[in-house]
Parts: structure tokens; sequence; C-alpha cells
């Protein structure tokens, strides 16, 4: 004879052992399968199993190619929600993903992620042959190619292959980009002199220089923001005054001048910015860092704008002129002060007598 008592009591510790936390029954089995590694869902096509509907689901695009998520900016369909979220922050410059230790935002987690390893020196990838310690995955790919001698990056014109592939960003600052970058980017073998004498040109090479400059960019995506720089294109408009920008980011920006919203702390004093440029500026009240010299007399500044202020004292440059008299001044706030022997303007009031 079978105990009901028992049978209700253990059913009622199922029930609050659900309730206890919000989790349905379901979740509470999807829950369970981290732990068993169960994956009942399996693919039709290669076989390759999951263990939600869901996960299925998203994977069977992989075969077929479809991508219901549609971006109502630009129109450009993903496979998965996620990614169209992702690609959404390219347009409105949302990086909600903050590092807690200097404040820096990123558009994605693993690129806060990625960032942390600068602060705490982690390494988690390590290589199976000699045991050395990277920070990223790319560039554990990039060392395995010492051991294994692949050299996936070929020369479209002469077939000649790389292991990986270096680039020069703006500074002159050379960087080994990822395999993905690389379809994006031209190696600098193919603009190096053939044998003839004549240098490789390809398609690739077209797409990231600008025919008015000649300037090259690594990336689509950098060639049609500088563009920009020459049409004087600003597609990106401020909803509450109209005001038009370059960039998404800088439009982002801009909105916090009319939310007021501070979203980069001091981790020091707890004052807040606007800008994550306006932190790492006010930062240096506290440790004294003075990262700009004068090239010609070497006394450091804080800030750029400060730095060129100074070097007027050296090249007498006086950029700002008064537009009654036509009087010059280094400085807008010279400027500002003259104007007022014009104006008559007197802004500011003794607190005791008036």
């Amino acid at each position: 004879m079978v105990d009901n008592r028992n049978v209700n009591t253990s059913h009622r510790n199922k029930l609050s052992l659900c309730s206890d936390d919000g989790t349905t029954l379901r979740q509470l089995h999807l829950a369970k399968r981290t732990h068993t590694g169960e994956k009942p869902y399996s693919c039709s096509v290669c076989g390759k199993s999951f263990a939600t509907s869901s996960d299925l689901a998203e994977h069977k695009r992989t075969h077929t190619g479809e991508k219901p998520y549609s971006c109502s900016m630009c129109g450009k369909s993903f496979a998965t929600s996620s990614d169209l979220a992702r690609h959404k922050r390219t347009h409105t410059g949302e990086k909600p993903y903050s590092c807690s230790m200097c404040g820096k935002s990123f558009a994605t987690s693993s690129h806060l992620a990625r960032h942390k390893r600068t602060h705490t020196g982690e390494k988690p990838y390590s290589c199976s042959m000699c045991g050395k310690s990277f920070a990223t995955s790319s560039h554990l790919a990039q060392h395995k190619r010492t051991h294994t001698g692949e050299k996936p990056y070929s020369c479209s014109v002469c077939g000649k292959s790389f292991s990986h592939i270096i680039t020069t960003w703006p500074g002159n600052k050379r960087a080994i980009i990822t395999r993905r970058e690389a379809i994006l980017a031209l190696p600098h073998h193919q603009s190096w002199p053939s044998t003839n004498g004549e240098r490789h040109r390809s398609r690739s090479h077209i797409i990231r220089s600008v025919s008015v400059c000649g300037k090259s960019f690594a990336t689509s995506s950098h060639l049609a923001q500088h563009k920009r720089t020459h049409t004087g294109e600003k597609p990106y408009s401020c909803s509450v005054c109209g005001k038009s920008f370059v960039q998404s980011s800088v439009l982002a920006q801009h909105k916090r001048t009319h939310t007021g919203e501070k979203p980069y702390s001091c981790s020091v004093c707890g004052k807040s910015f606007a800008t994550s440029s306006h932190l790492a500026q006010h930062k240096r009240t506290h440790t004294g860092e003075k990262p700009y010299s004068c090239s010609v007399c070497g006394k450091s500044f804080a800030t750029s704008s400060h730095l060129a202020w100074h070097k007027r004292t050296h090249t007498g440059e006086k950029p700002y002129s008064c537009s009654v008299c036509g009087k010059s001044f280094a400085t807008s706030s010279d400027l500002a002060r003259h104007k007022r022997t014009h104006t008559g303007e007197k802004p500011h009031s003794c607190s005791v007598c008036g």
C-alpha cells in the first residue's frame, strides 16, 4: 500500500523548491542538464546535440541560412536575437558593459572579459604542446602555428602564404589582426613590389583605400567613417535637438547633454562624468600623471588641450581674434576677457558690497 502522506509531502517539497526561487518545473529540468550534461535535442542534419529545443532551432539556421531577425535601422538580418542586439549597438553607440577597474565601456561582454585581462594579467589559453599561456584564443591560435608550421593566409596575386598578418594602424602602430579582420584587411604583402617591380593590386586594396586622399584602412566600416570627413555626411541625428554627427558613438555621447547621464564614475572620489575620456582626465588629478610633454622644453601636462595652449608660448600663435578690433589672443578665455573691454560687461560681483 502506497503511503499517500509521503507522496503528498514529496509533491509539496517539489512545489516548494520551484516556488522558492520563482523557477518553473521545466526550468528546473533545464538547470539539471547543466550538471548531468544531458542533451536530448539532436540535429537531423549533422547529429549535433543540444540541451534545449531553442538552442537546436538556433543551430539549424547554420544549415538553412535562415536569418529571421532584421535590423530596423539598416535592414541587415541575423540568425539570432542576440546577434541582432549586438549589431544594433553599432547604430546607437551603446556600450553597456563597463570595466569596474578603469570605467572603460564595451559593446559586448566578450570584449569586456578580454579587456579585464589587461588588469588581472590572466592568461587562460594554454598551448598543449609547450604550455605557454595567452590572454586571447586568437593569440594562442597564432602561437600554435610556430609548432605546426601552418600558413593559412595566402596572397591572391602570387600565392605566397603567411602564418599571420601584420597591419599598420594610425600612428605607425603594428598589430596582428584576427582571421575575421583578415577578410576585410589587405595583407601588406599585396602592396609590396613584386619580382617585376610592379605592385600587387587586388579588389580588397581598392575597398580600403580612399580615392580622394589615398589613406588606407583595415575595415570597410573604418573606411566609410573616414569618407565622411570628405563628404561632410552626418548620418546620426539627435531626436531631441536635431543636431547631426559623423559617428554613432559621438551621438550617444551628445545625448547625455540632454539626459544629464554620467555613466563613468571615479573609483577614488565617486565623481561622475559623461565620457570615459573626461573620467580618464579627471583621474590624473588623483595620480598626478602628466602624459603630454612639450617637445620644445620638456614640460608636461595632464591634458592635450593644456599642452596645445602651452605650445603657443613657443610659437607665438594667437588663433582667437576679436571681431570688434581684430586683436588676437592665445586662448579663448583671454579673448572672452578682452571682449568685456568693448561690451563693458562686469560679470564678477563682490559678495560684500555688490
